[in-house]
């Protein structure tokens, strides 16, 4: 039995470290270069940078809500929309208002839906206070926080951070504020969150 145990074990390791020498830096991931300052020390961060608006975005929250679900407590995750031109804005906003109202879990995937499923194309602050009044922010609070200081600093702080990520295209991901991935160089949506979990236990042994 004990032998039984030794075998599986050291099978799995050989799995494991087999697998994590498919990821190479510089095709599979990129180092970013210059570190960017996480939100805890003691936890591994990883960002999403996404865009309502976006396709691949929409396709690809539900395999991030499930891998959401399974992370560990020393995984902090973090949303990051993304402002690639004019009419991305009022969603980034609204993503950030909901941030500040702590309904990020009730409004998200209804976000995706809204725009992707049935087609809504949000043209007014009016237009997403009452869609996201459904959703459980009354549209008061909703038109204050909008264009709230707490909200026009995180847009700030998120086309900052965007820059020191060198995104240029969306799904991506960020792990430690070290390491981008994405769908191109990871080879789909599946691979890189396969990729970002590699990074993540890279990181994690680390802390």
């Amino acid at each position: 039995m004990l032998k039984k145990l030794l075998l599986t074990a050291s099978l799995s390791l050989f799995a494991a470290l087999s697998w994590a020498q498919d990821y190479r830096e510089g095709e599979h991931y990129f180092a970013l270069s210059h570190p960017v300052k996480t939100v805890a020390d003691d936890k591994v961060e990883v960002v999403e940078a996404f865009g309502y608006a976006c396709p691949h975005c929409n396709t690809f929250e539900p395999m991030l809500a499930h891998w959401r679900k399974q992370q560990a407590d020393d995984v902090a995750f973090v949303g990051l929309p993304v402002v690639f031109g004019r009419s991305w804005e009022p969603l980034a906003r609204a993503y950030y208002v909901a941030e500040l109202s702590d309904k990020v879990e009730e409004t998200h995937q209804p976000m995706f839906d809204a725009i992707h499923l049935q087609r809504k194309r949000f043209s007014s602050v009016e237009a997403l206070a009452e869609f996201y009044a459904t959703l459980g922010i009354e549209k008061e609070e909703f038109t204050k926080l909008y264009d709230s200081f707490a909200v026009n600093m995180k847009l700030k702080q998120g086309d900052s951070k965007l820059r020191g990520y060198e995104i240029t295209g969306v799904p991506a991901m960020v792990v430690n504020g070290k390491y981008r991935v994405s769908a191109a160089s990871a080879g789909g949506h599946k691979e890189m969150l396969e990729v970002v979990d590699y990074l993540v236990e890279r990181e994690r042994s680390a802390l």
